[in-house]
C-alpha cells in the first residue's frame, strides 16, 4: 500500500534544518480533515501528502491528518463548511460528501456516466475539472490535486447481481446523499441511507442486504467478506478525491511553499490514485481473486449488461442534469471524446 511508497519517498526531516516558526509566520500545526481511517488507502493517501509537504519545505508547514471524521463529530456531509470557516485547513475530500452543498459535484455521481479511469481522468484535468475547481474556489476552498476512492461496486448476502432483475427488491446501504437514493429506487432496489457502525450490525441481523463501495479503497481493507459473498463489479458511480486547502490559509504561505504544497498534493494524488485502481484492469485483476479467495462469488458485468441498468436511470438524469448543470455535464462529455 501507500505505506510502502512513504517511507520509500519521504525523508526523515532533521530538527536542525527547521526555521523558526515566528520567522515565518506561520501556525505550528495545519489540521487536514480525512472522513476515513488511517489505514485505508485514502487514509494513507493523506498522510503521505503531509509526510510529502513536511518534508519538502523542510518542517515549515506541518500537517496534521485527522482521520475517521474526527474534525466532524463523523458527520461527513459537514466537512465542506468546516474546511471552509477554517475548522480545518486542508481536506482530502471525496465530492460525494461536499455534493449536497455543491450541486455541480453530483457530476461525479451520474450512473454510469464514466465509462472507465481514462474518462474520469480527462474530466479531472480538462475543461469540465477546471470549471469545478473555480467553482469550489469561489466557494473559499483550492483544489490543489485529484487522488481517488475508485469505482463503487455492489456487494449483497442474498444472490448474484447481473441483472435489474436480481437487483430488484435488495436492501442497499447508501451513502447520505440524496441523488444515491434516486439512482437505487430507480434500478428497483431499496435503498437505507446509514452510516457504516449501523450497516454492520444490519448485516449481521438481516435487515439489510447489501451496500455499495470501492473495492479496493474500501471493501477489501474492510473484509467485506464478513458479511456479503456476492460482489458484482459493475462501476455504476466512480469516486474520485481531492486534496484542497482554505483559500485563506493558502494565502498565508510564501509563493515557493504554495508551489511546493501543489506539487506535493499531484505526486500524493497519483500515487494514491495508483494503489486503488491496482488490481482492478485486467490481465491484473488480482483484486477479484483477493474476494474469491475470501469466499465471495464474483460477477463482472459486460458492457451491455451495464446499459440495461442505465436505461432504468433516465429519471435520474433529468432530475439532477439541470441541478449539476446541463453546460457542465456536456462540456465533461466532450472531454471524455477527447
Amino acid at each position: 500500500m501507500l505505506t510502502v511508497l512513504k517511507k520509500s519517498m519521504v525523508a526523515v526531516v532533521c530538527l536542525l534544518m527547521l526555521p523558526a516558526l515566528s520567522e515565518a509566520g506561520y501556525k505550528k500545526e495545519y489540521k487536514l480533515s480525512c472522513v476515513v481511517g488511517p489505514k485505508m488507502p485514502w487514509g494513507e493517501g493523506a498522510t503521505l501528502f503531509a509526510d510529502l509537504v513536511r518534508e519538502r519545505t523542510e518542517g515549515r508547514v506541518n500537517i496534521k491528518v485527522y482521520t475517521a471524521g474526527s474534525l466532524m463529530a463523523g458527520k461527513q456531509t459537514n466537512e465542506f463548511l468546516l474546511l471552509k470557516r477554517g475548522v480545518a485547513d486542508f481536506a482530502f475530500a471525496s465530492p460525494i460528501n461536499w455534493s449536497s452543498t455543491l450541486k455541480p459535484l453530483n457530476l461525479f455521481n451520474l450512473p454510469f456516466f464514466f465509462e472507465d479511469y481514462a474518462a474520469l481522468d480527462r474530466v479531472t484535468a480538462g475543461e469540465s475539472g477546471r470549471e469545478i475547481e473555480a467553482m469550489i474556489a469561489k466557494k473559499g476552498v483550492t483544489v490543489l490535486g485529484w487522488g481517488e476512492n475508485g469505482y463503487r461496486e455492489l456487494t449483497n448476502s442474498r444472490r448474484a447481481v447481473r441483472t435489474p432483475e436480481d437487483l430488484k427488491g435488495l436492501k442497499v446501504r447508501v451513502v447520505g446523499t440524496p441523488i444515491f437514493i434516486d439512482i437505487m429506487k430507480s434500478m428497483g432496489a431499496n435503498p437505507v441511507n446509514m452510516n457504516w457502525g449501523e450497516a454492520k450490525i444490519a448485516f449481521q441481523q438481516g435487515v439489510v442486504d447489501a451496500q455499495e463501495n470501492p473495492a479496493v479503497g474500501i471493501e477489501i481493507p474492510l473484509k467485506i467478506w464478513q458479511f456479503h459473498n456476492h460482489v458484482s463489479f459493475w462501476g455504476y458511480v466512480i469516486d474520485p478525491l481531492m486534496i484542497t486547502v482554505n483559500n485563506r490559509t493558502l494565502k498565508t504561505f510564501t509563493k515557493e511553499d504554495q508551489a511546493i504544497i501543489r506539487k506535493a498534493a499531484v505526486d500524493a494524488g497519483l500515487m494514491q490514485k495508483a494503489v486503488v485502481r491496482k488490481g482492478l484492469v485486467a490481465p491484473d485483476l488480482s483484486a477479484h481473486e483477493v474476494m474469491r479467495k475470501n469466499g465471495m462469488e464474483v460477477t463482472v458485468l459486460t458492457p451491455d449488461e451495464k446499459k440495461a441498468f442505465r436505461a432504468l436511470t433516465e429519471s435520474v438524469y433529468e432530475k439532477w442534469v439541470p441541478r449539476i448543470g446541463e453546460a457542465l455535464v456536456e462540456k465533461a462529455k466532450m472531454d471524455m471524446a477527447q
